[in-house]
């Protein structure tokens, strides 16, 4: 009986725990959703794919899908797996199989050898590497051998090691100098980049090396020999900064080898290649002064292609795709005929390379042999990105300002949908339409707008208006999809939205992209007018409730515009924004960019484009403010510290202006945690429809 007893409670407990573990698990979600209306709620509940890898052996493609839940305030990423169906003469895929149902957080899945799928996952707390046997299918087993945190992995083409990248020290903090100060805060600083856009520079990653039996990691290295330098680059380098040859024998990887005020003035990284045998280093790339980045070696390892820039401090040159013959030492500008930049690329075979870059604001994938000749491979309203190839299909994700990504196969230049994560969520709201508007500007050249319009839009009425400002500043207005800046709900709200291409940014050909340089108040500015203004000219514009919003350089436009327009304008939103040019190039880090795009220093009195944008500074308008303004910054920002938002926010509160503040003590550059998020939308909106819309406008 105690037995009987005992074994009834011990089943009770474990069902409890496994309910309560299964409760905690972040999956799809399927939201409530009135009216067909698209809000932060149903975006937020949208499924994110992440990271895929193709298997070369079978075809099959393993992803993840990032799902958050806003009552948890937090997120969860599981393992999927897309089997092409074997004995068919061309790729073919039925349902996905979701391999991974826990809190473990799957991210890098990866094919090798014997149809093993690779993986990392946070099972044990820490991110590991993990192993599935039979295509993904068998149960997990945790590759040893390394206790830390692994953030990136690579496994040899020989199957017998690995490449893992993990974070090292790479300073002295206050505890390692003063062991009886274990709870002092306080950081001595004696050197430049000692921030980095949301983190405190006090390690770098590295790139190691390790024997693999199958199990377990020995005889690990670290490949730069505890040097003080970060392979991969941070902030947005992944493992996509380095990669084995063919053979197995050697590795290329990309490091800027500069650390403090070097580092901060200069864009000079390289590719290095390290011999695995001999332990050898050569800088393949020493001498060409801009980033040089993303190696990939040719199948049969006759040649090293790589992305690189032309000019140091210039970290918005374009990216041009160069490749190195080995056997005869020559490097070549292989991408010439494109005046774009190449923004990702795979070896299709040992002839040709199939690349994504951006024209006319969109994002299409092309093939380029070795003799220059290029192809354009996709077409339509979309962007796309590569994921990997089979043969000579390829396999992408494709998204567009109205749908976000899936993954598709692109076979004989045709798209195949492959999954359809959000499908649902699609069937039961109602989307916006997007079409492109060619704008003459001011100097007499043809800029590319697009006018996202509301669902069951109606001509014969009227509708309030924003104008788009676009960050980066030289980032491409093309067909992106956004959880924050969502095209999409803006046109559920019942706005239209005009987001142009304005000069400054990438697809329109090198001087387009350039003329923004140390000109922030200039053409780039009278774009934007331009835009506005002609479409204002619509009968179904509401000209009396027209807005502006955008963050980063977007928010600097805002901030400068309402200074600089006449009136135009009845609401601002400004996120993440530059409102003191003085103090930005004082208090950003990447020193190289403020050189560039602000032309100097502001005690360079003799420097005439430094005095130019100095004197453009948002702040040097504030005399002429007369317009309600939402300010909006994360306090964890060391890119644009959110003193600039709260000096804005002061600046029109002093004049009497109408003016709201949110700010995120915990969010850096962007706005990551999901009910931040809602209530970064819900503040947008709220601030929106009280200027814009006459019957929910008041006065303060």
């Amino acid at each position: 009986k105690t037995f009987f007893y005992v074994s009834a409670l011990v089943v009770a407990l474990l069902t409890s725990c496994m309910k309560q573990t299964n409760e905690n698990i972040i999956s799809k979600q399927h939201p409530k959703i009135e009216n067909r209306q698209f809000s932060a709620e149903v975006l937020w509940a949208m499924g994110r794919i992440g990271g895929a890898s193709v298997n070369p052996q079978t075809g099959d493609i393993a992803y993840t899908v990032t799902y958050y839940s806003v009552e948890k305030n937090r997120s969860n990423s599981e393992l999927f797996l897309l089997q092409a169906k074997q004995g068919t003469q061309e790729p073919e895929y039925g349902e996905a199989l979701q391999l991974t149902h826990s809190e473990a957080r799957e991210s890098d899945p990866q094919w090798g050898q014997d149809n093993k799928l690779f993986y990392l996952s946070q099972q044990t707390g820490k991110s590991q590497i993990w192993c599935r046997a039979n295509g993904g299918k068998s149960e997990p087993m945790q590759i040893n051998g390394f206790d830390d945190d692994i953030e990136g992995f690579l496994i040899s083409p020989t199957g017998n090691k690995i490449l893992f990248v993990a974070q090292v020290k790479t300073v002295k903090t206050t505890a390692d100098k003063y062991p009886d100060l274990p709870l002092a805060s306080g950081r001595v600083i004696d050197d430049l980049m000692y921030k980095h856009w949301d983190e405190w520079t006090e390690s770098a990653p590295h790139p190691f090396i390790a024997d693999f039996d199958g199990k377990q990691l020995t005889n690990i290295k670290d490949i730069l020999e505890g040097e003080p330098y970060e392979c991969p680059m941070k902030p947005f380098g992944g493992m996509e900064q380095i990669c084995w040859s063919p053979d197995g024998k050697q590795i290329a990887y990309t490091c800027r080898k500069k650390t403090g005020y070097d580092y901060a003035i200069s864009t000079n990284s390289d590719i290095y290649l390290y011999n695995i045998e001999y332990g050898e280093t050569y800088n393949l790339t020493e001498g060409m002064m801009g980033y040089d980045t993303n190696p990939q070696f040719s199948p049969d390892g006759s040649y090293l292609a790589w992305l690189s820039m032309e000019r140091d401090g210039y970290e918005s040159d374009q990216n041009r795709l160069f490749i190195f013959d080995f056997q005869t030492a020559e490097k070549r500008f292989l991408t010439r005929p494109f005046e774009s930049n190449v923004d990702e690329f795979v070896w299709l075979n040992d002839e040709e390379i199939v690349f994504a870059g951006c024209w006319h604001a969109l994002e299409q994938l092309y093939s380029m042999d070795l003799l220059g000749n290029l192809h354009q491979l996709t077409d339509g309203q979309y962007d796309h990105s590569i994921v990997g190839t089979i043969g000579n299909n390829i396999i992408c994700k494709r998204h567009s300002m109205r749908e976000a990504d899936e993954i598709f196969l692109l076979q004989d230049e045709k798209m195949h949908q492959l999954t359809f994560e959000n499908k649902h969520i699609y069937d039961a709201v109602d989307m916006g339409t997007v079409e492109p508007r060619w704008q003459t500007t001011t100097d007499g050249e043809q800029m590319l707008t697009w006018i996202i319009y509301p669902p069951h839009f109606d001509p014969s009425k009227k509708y309030p208006t924003l104008l788009y400002c676009e960050g980066g500043p030289q980032s491409p207005v093309s067909q992106f999809w956004s959880y924050r800046w969502n095209f999409m709900m803006m046109a559920s709200h019942g706005y239209i939205v005009v987001a142009p291409n304005r000069r400054g940014l990438p697809g329109f050909g090198l001087e387009w992209n350039e003329e923004i340089s140390g000109d922030y108040g200039g053409q780039c500015m009278k774009d934007y007018l331009t835009a506005i203004d002609e479409f204002a000219q619509q009968p179904f514009v509401d000209k009396e409730h027209l807005g502006a919003v955008g963050a980063s350089f977007g928010g600097f436009s805002v901030y400068w515009l309402a200074g600089n327009h006449d009136k135009r304008f009845k609401a601002f939103i400004a996120h993440d924004g530059i409102f003191n040019m003085e103090m930005q190039y004082l208090e950003t880090e990447e020193k190289w960019f403020a050189n560039w795009d602000m032309g100097g220093a502001y005690w360079e009195k003799d420097n005439p484009i430094a005095q130019r944008t100095f004197q453009n500074s948002p702040h040097r308008f504030v005399d002429r403010w007369d317009t309600p303004i939402l300010c909006i910054h994360g306090e964890k920002d060391y890119r644009i510290l959110a003193n600039q938002g709260m000096a804005a926010f002061d600046a029109a509160k002093m004049r009497g202006i109408p003016a709201e503040l949110l700010i995120f003590p915990d969010e850096n550059h962007w706005v990551l945690k999901p009910q931040n998020g809602i209530l970064w939308q819900r503040t947008f909106f709220a601030w929106l429809d009280r200027w814009l819309k006459n019957d929910n406008k008041t006065t303060e």
